[in-house]
């Protein structure tokens, strides 16, 4: 049975900016409600014993709101108001199952998963991504009786439109075992339209296997600090041009507003070869620090 739950709250929060230079963003209400209330509840009712989450110094204001006994039995014994008594409760709880684990330096998702490995106990856990909120129907919930069915791992998924492929991650499916449920080949990161190959996209909340950890800690980081990125995508890539130039510790290597159309020397994916072969043109952006 899944137990433990990781939920990544280590970003910088840029596309709320400047809102997000003093907030944690996972603590805006939602209805009257913190954002990460809606992620711990969905945990809690999906049988989750405790959480993980992982933060970075720049985010500890997360960690004093699950931590503010004093501020609480202050208000509490000066007001003797109800409603802040049962909010005091409900904070205990959350407080009892939540662990922090630090990720200082904004290296990813995947370095993020990597800093909690001492502490899963058990073969699967559950990761959630705070910017994805699931009202309606608990996923993880569903997720994990889908995993007790199938022993597997198990990654959500939602039907878009096909006009808004190329704002998601959609899956590649190899086979459909039934209405609800497929086997997934792979996932295209943002594709255009033409080149999607399904309308299924993938939102935050994964069902992953413990030996995921060897995988990440051998992952290697790019030569020299470099990132590189291909896509068939032009407004994507126009995107992404837009947010590297504007990060001072990054430079384009092929110069200011600038992205290559071929590029020789380096290993080709199976979509760019698939596209390429179909005359399709590849954006290959390049940035150093």
């Amino acid at each position: 049975m899944i137990k433990q739950a990781i939920i990544p709250l280590a970003g910088l929060g840029t596309r709320l900016l400047p809102l997000t230079s003093v907030f944690s963003k996972e603590l805006l209400p939602i209805n009257g409600k913190p954002g990460i209330e809606y992620i711990i509840d969905e945990c809690i009712e999906a049988g989750i014993k405790e959480i993980i989450f992982i933060i970075s110094k720049k985010k500890i204001m997360i960690k004093n709101y699950f931590n503010n006994d004093n501020f609480f039995k202050k208000i509490i014994k000066k007001k003797k108001n109800r409603r802040i008594y049962n909010e005091y409760k409900k904070i205990l709880k959350y407080k009892k199952m939540i662990r922090f684990v630090y990720q200082n330096n904004p290296r990813g998702t995947g370095d993020a998963v990597l800093k909690t490995k001492k502490f899963i106990k058990d073969n699967y856990f559950l990761m959630l991504l705070p910017d994805d909120l699931i009202i309606k129907k608990n996923c993880s919930k569903s997720m994990i009786s889908v995993h007790k069915k199938y022993k597997s791992s198990v990654m959500a998924s939602m039907n878009v439109n096909k006009k808004n492929v190329s704002r998601w991650g959609i899956y590649n499916v190899k086979k459909r075992i039934n209405k609800q449920n497929f086997i997934i080949q792979d996932v295209v990161e943002k594709p255009s339209i033409k080149n999607a190959p399904s309308n299924k996209a993938v939102i935050g909340r994964y069902i992953l296997p413990k030996i995921i950890f060897n995988k990440l800690s051998k992952q290697k980081s790019g030569k020299g600090g470099e990132i590189h990125i291909a896509t068939d995508h032009e407004a994507y890539a126009m995107e992404i041009l837009e947010f590297f130039e504007k990060e001072q510790v990054l430079k384009n290597k092929n110069g200011l507003g600038t992205f290559l159309f071929q590029k020789e020397g380096i290993p080709k994916s199976k979509y760019e070869k698939k596209f390429i072969n179909a005359g399709e043109r590849i954006f290959y952006l390049e940035f150093k620090k």
